[in-house]
């Protein structure tokens, strides 16, 4: 298989990607024949809050000779915002880590329960228990929006969020949600990266960025992802600032969900992403570092 201390600029990547074991509609199987045929060098699979796909995307990888780096991305909550934080190189064979994503989809499992019954009592019944068991995995608001959508409620997923499930709307429901220097902790604990997720959807304005990568940053933030799916050139270049302004490494990825997202390609995004693999080898590089560390401490996997 191909080493990542091989990659090149010349190399596309992708380090954020979703399967059926979360929000996105190919199976991890599928997302690798297709980053293969793509011609991607390597990828990361990031279901939120959980690592249970990685085990087929890397044996299906191995039979591609495409390097699948197993990851997730965590849903967290900074101050009134959602953040999201993607852990890389985790290791999917740690009891205590897979312990605590069960915490959190627990959460957000009795969240998607009330947020069913203000559906059906708006007169969309969802019926949680098929929708769960349709996923086989962590269930998000793309998922409802799907099932909405399948089941002929709304006549796109567009509409599901702005009028039943968006922030703000009438059925939606917040949920509980870790710290994100919490989740950091736990990554780091795992002996994976975290990366700050798609800096720019939290519309914090420049100053509010820098403040929340500021303080993620003291609790021992790796990276942020300067290359997203709907960052413009100038985007990119003021989120690799940002990276040099606090030492972190730069990431990205498309956010790629298959059909819950039609507008995204596989490495690609909506046309224009190029996320080289030389981004890659530094990422593999502060993994050793984090996993050296942790196994020194006593608390990463066979430690724990």
């Amino acid at each position: 298989m191909r080493q990542i201390q091989s990659l090149t600029d010349a190399d596309r990547i992708d380090l954020h990607i979703h399967s059926t074991f979360s929000d996105g509609t190919l199976t991890p199987s599928e997302i690798v024949r297709t980053a293969a045929d793509a011609g991607l060098s390597a990828i990361a699979l990031t279901d939120h809050d959980t690592i249970a796909g990685v085990y087929e995307a890397q044996e299906a990888g191995k039979k591609l000779d495409l390097p699948v780096i197993p990851g997730a991305e965590l849903s967290t909550q900074w101050k009134s915002k959602e953040v999201h934080i993607v852990g890389l190189f985790l290791d999917p064979e740690d009891d205590v880590f897979r312990k605590e994503l069960d915490d959190m989809r627990d959460g957000r499992d009795r969240r998607n329960r009330k947020m069913a019954e203000k559906l059906t009592q708006r007169g969309i019944p969802v019926d949680y228990d098929v929708l769960a068991a349709q996923c086989g995995g962590t269930v998000t608001r793309a998922n409802f929006a799907r099932y909405m959508l399948d089941k002929g409620y709304i006549r796109s997923i567009a509409q599901a969020f702005a009028e039943y499930i968006g922030d703000g709307c009438p059925c939606f429901v917040a949920r509980e949600k870790t710290p994100a220097q919490e989740a950091v902790r736990m990554i780091h604990e795992n002996g994976g990266i975290a990366v700050l997720a798609h800096p720019l959807q939290y519309h914090l304005g420049h100053d509010g960025l820098v403040g929340l990568t500021r303080q993620l940053t003291d609790a021992g933030l790796d990276g942020i992802e300067c290359w997203y799916s709907s960052f413009t050139p100038s985007d990119t270049q003021d989120m690799l600032g940002i990276a040099a302004m606090f030492h972190l490494l730069p990431s990205g990825g498309s956010d790629f969900h298959g059909a819950n997202k039609p507008d995204i390609a596989l490495g690609s995004g909506r046309g224009s992403l190029f996320v080289p693999g030389s981004a890659l080898p530094p990422l593999q590089a502060r993994h050793e570092s984090r996993r050296q560390e942790a196994h020194a401490s006593g608390i990463h996997t066979q430690d724990r």
